[in-house]
C-alpha cells in the first residue's frame, strides 16, 4: 500500500511542528525578543578504559569566562557569558543565553585529580578526567592448580 499525503510534510513532521508551536505559545517570548529557555546547555559525558571525558557547548565563551573545579566526586563547571550591548541594533530573536550558569556533575569513578585537563576549542569545552589506578580495570591472571 502506498500512502499519499495532501501536504508536502510527513504527518510526524506536522505533529512535531504543532507541538513546538504549542510549547512556544505557552512559554512565549520576553518583551526584548528573547525566547524563554527551559533547557540546559548541552553536555556529553563518555567513559573510556582510562578516563572520563566531558564536553559542554559554550559558544562565544573565552578561557577566562570559564571555571572548572573538582571537589570529591563532583565536577563543577561555571560559565559567564557577558551580554554584549550593540548600539543601534534591534534584536528580533535572541535564543543564545547570556549571564552565568553552573553545572555540577557527579563523577561515577575515582579520578586522578592532579591529571585533569580542560580545553576550549571551537565553542566546545572539553574536560578530561583520568581515572585513578584503583578505578581502572585490570586483568587478573588465573593460576592453574594441579
Amino acid at each position: 500500500m502506498v500512502w499519499h499525503y495532501m501536504t508536502s510534510r510527513h504527518p510526524a513532521e506536522e505533529l512535531r511542528r504543532e507541538v513546538n508551536q504549542l510549547i512556544s505559545g505557552f512559554f512565549g517570548n520576553t518583551p526584548n525578543g528573547t525566547a524563554a529557555r527551559t533547557t540546559r546547555t548541552a553536555i556529553n559525558v563518555r567513559e573510556s578504559e582510562d578516563a572520563l571525558e566531558v564536553e559542554l557547548e559554550t559558544p562565544g565563551v573565552t578561557n577566562d569566562q570559564t571555571d572548572v573545579s573538582v571537589t570529591g566526586n563532583e565536577l563543577t563547571i561555571k560559565v559567564e557569558r557577558p551580554e554584549v550591548e550593540e548600539a543601534g541594533v534591534t534584536h528580533h530573536r535572541r535564543e543564545r543565553p547570556v549571564g552565568s550558569f553552573t553545572r555540577v556533575l557527579r563523577i561515577p569513578v575515582d579520578i586522578d585529580g592532579d591529571q585533569i585537563e580542560a580545553t576550549l576549542r571551537h565553542g566546545v569545552l572539553t574536560i578530561r578526567l583520568p581515572k585513578s589506578k584503583a578505578a581502572k580495570p585490570r586483568k587478573i591472571q588465573v593460576a592453574t592448580v594441579a
